[in-house]
């Protein structure tokens, strides 16, 4: 039997790769079902590996390590996308891996992952591969300026990319070049929004809610959930979720980011083979959260249909805004709050989040503008 397809019932133990927040809710989330969790993460007393039943404290690329997790635990999965695709692959037949590693493969790398949506049909932005530096300027020529240049794998919440106004290009290029880039048109847009898409082992797929995201300095700052766009931008944006779930063949949970253009139509900015930070707000406002969306996926149990039972704003925590928060606390009664249990605060470091169900987003944006931290 193909271990991928069986079902996985508590208290059996999940193995999760990453240590981090996601990881974290993930393990909140499946010991709330009854499984055991393992984690395998570099730092000792991670965020998962506080609430988990044990961890593993080393590098991601240990495969010895890997392996032990994997011969701990009834299924794997991970909670970022630079898991090293080789260590997986090595595991496979210790236990049972249900996004497999194709999906990491193609979503690890931005130039595949862009390469992968236009040829389902996916509108994404106009794009070209810069290999090393002297592929550079046959690349603007194709896709023109204003562009930003990316390195293809790593880098996140901004990191790893450079925005290239004209043709002339920055001394501080090579910073970039050095790597595998890929090159793509900067797009005019009225707003970002995101969805979370989730299929199960008999192929079904459920989506939650189109949700609409502010960004400071490339990092998520607030998700209000649903979107304020026209209701045929939400029908689209399920269209395009269902399609690109059923051409992976994906099991657990995938954010998807868009761009929604001056015309109503959609761009795919990026995929997310995981729970992502715009999902956050699932865990008070819809029937089951993303955490448990993935958990289910993966353990080979049905995917009920998502409903949204409140509006709701989602507020990161960066940096000192984790300290304001708790200090909001005392006259805040409508907030759910989460910390990540990060040992150290570092500005711009995701501390937690606050979320508030609520109808009124306006007012609810103000009183998390008194958050001031380090922005």
């Amino acid at each position: 039997m193909n271990k991928n397809s069986e079902v996985i019932l508590p208290p059996a133990t999940i193995g999760i790769v990453g240590g981090g927040q996601l990881g974290r809710m993930l393990t909140i989330s499946a010991k709330q079902m009854g499984y055991r969790v393992g984690i395998l993460d570099p730092t000792t007393d991670s965020p998962a590996g506080q609430v988990a039943d044990f961890q593993i404290i080393a590098d991601y690329r240990d495969q010895a390590a890997l392996q032990t997790l994997a011969r701990k635990c009834a299924v794997l999965t991970y909670e970022f996308e630079n898991v090293d695709e080789q260590a997986l692959l090595a595991v496979q037949t210790l236990t049972s891996l249900p996004q497999g590693v194709q999906l990491l493969h193609i979503t690890g790398n931005r130039l595949r992952e862009k390469q992968f949506l236009a040829a389902l049909g996916i509108a994404v932005t106009p794009f070209a591969p810069v290999p090393d530096q002297a592929a550079l300027p046959a690349a603007l020529a194709q896709v023109g300026t204003p562009a930003i240049l990316k390195t293809a794998a790593g880098g996140y919440d901004g990191h790893g990319q450079m925005d290239l106004d004209e043709a002339t290009l920055p001394f501080d290029v090579t910073s970039l070049t050095t790597h595998s880039c890929i090159l793509e048109a900067r797009q005019v847009f009225t707003c970002e929004v995101a969805m979370m898409v989730a299929r199960s082992a008999k192929g079904d797929v459920v989506t939650f809610p189109l949700v609409e995201n502010q960004h400071r300095h490339h990092i998520l700052h607030t998700t209000l959930a649903p979107a304020r766009v026209a209701p045929a931008v939400h029908q689209q944006a399920k269209a395009m979720a269902t399609k690109i779930a059923t051409a992976l063949e994906l099991r657990g949970v995938l954010g998807i980011e868009f761009f929604v253009l001056p015309n109503g139509e959609l761009l795919v900015n990026e995929l997310a083979p995981r729970p992502h930070n715009s999902g956050h707000y699932s865990i008070e406002a819809c029937n089951i959260s993303q955490f448990e969306a993935h958990i289910r996926s993966i353990c080979g149990l049905p995917l009920p249909e998502i409903e949204q039972l409140r509006p709701a704003v989602m507020r990161n925590l960066l940096g000192e805004d984790l300290t304001l928060a708790r200090q909001a606390l005392t006259t805040q009664p409508d907030w759910h709050f989460h910390d990540y249990g990060k040992t150290q605060i570092k500005p711009q470091r995701k501390m937690g989040h606050v979320t508030c169900l609520t109808d009124d987003f306006s007012a609810t944006l103000v009183a998390f503008a008194n958050l001031k931290g380090d922005h």
